[in-house]
């Protein structure tokens, strides 16, 4: 079967055109969702101009036209990897040749499985590089909430004056992430710039505990509700302060929020990282589904 490859560079047209997609498989297009949700309420985002490479988002149509698959390549951050959500597979292996053969760069790629490891296996293939898997992700959907016991302290929405504060920390987020997992990169790419912590602080999603004395001790953003389904990350506490349940406590006051606005909760975990997985299993949150971020090294 032939696939359409329909490429649109406003997340306005995408989600016209993918919105019934993303509304039947809510918890599993979350990143794309809210990504182009996020986008449409700051009116920013995307590849930097200077990068040469320009932001798409992807619908994939079969022959009836239907759409049966979606993507996007909108992160604002080197290498800027596409992100792509289930497709057929066929779809996923001529989205890689359209990238090569148009010369856009691809090193590396992240979603769901198989998608991504076809996308990844033919581009490597094309190029005379290898695939390396460097991270398992785990989708997880909140059950039944579970509160823990809660800590000193409070959780208050974060202001301006935090936006340093936070966008360091989620800096040291993608490092300690990776060590914690067992992977040692002392260069993981971001999670977020300033600027879009900045936007996200303006919108009220991100979120810092506070001890007993008011120092900040730890960071919980989200993202907010895409047909249906609010996402919770990132979730950050320097080494510092670990070890006084703060991530639990604020995740589980966050999440509680959610449910009580009618949302559906997920989140990410590393599949590696059994601290993580351990907190959210004993919060409620059961996996889903699972995704992959992959390398694509050059030959």
């Amino acid at each position: 079967m032939n696939y359409l490859l329909e490429f649109h560079h406003s997340p306005t047209d995408f989600l016209a055109a993918a919105g019934d997609l993303l509304a039947a498989r809510p918890v599993e297009s979350t990143v794309v969702a809210s990504v182009a949700g996020r986008m449409m309420r700051d009116g920013t985002g995307g590849i930097p101009a200077e990068a040469g490479i320009a932001s798409w988002w992807l619908v994939v149509r079969d022959q009836a036209g239907e759409v049966v698959g979606a993507g996007m390549r909108t992160a604002p951050f080197p290498p800027y990897p596409p992100y792509l959500l289930a497709m057929p597979i066929e779809a996923a292996r001529d989205l890689a040749l359209v990238l090569h053969g148009r010369n856009e760069p691809v090193s590396t790629v992240n979603g769901a499985v198989p998608a991504v490891q076809v996308f990844a296996d033919t581009y490597a293939a094309a190029t005379g590089g290898m695939v390396r898997r460097a991270e398992q992700m785990r989708l997880q959907e909140l059950g039944q909430l579970v509160a823990p016991a809660r800590p000193a302290g409070r959780l208050r929405v974060a202001v301006s004056e935090d936006q340093d504060l936070v966008h360091r920390w989620f800096v040291a987020f993608s490092v300690d992430a990776a060590a914690q997992a067992g992977r040692h990169d002392p260069h993981p790419p971001p999670i977020e710039t300033r600027d879009s912590v900045g936007h996200r602080i303006d919108a009220g999603d991100i979120w810092i505990w506070e001890d007993e004395t008011g120092a900040p001790v730890h960071v919980t953003g989200y993202n907010p509700t895409s047909f249906g389904v609010a996402r919770v990350g990132p979730v950050y506490t320097p080494a510092e302060h670990r070890g006084h349940g703060y991530a639990a406590a604020a995740v589980a006051e966050i999440s509680r929020r959610l449910l009580d606005e009618g949302a559906r909760v997920c989140l990410f975990t590393d599949s590696e990282n059994a601290t993580s997985n351990g907190v959210y299993q004993r919060l409620g949150y059961r996996p889903l589904v699972d995704m992959a971020n992959l390398v694509i090294e050059a030959g």
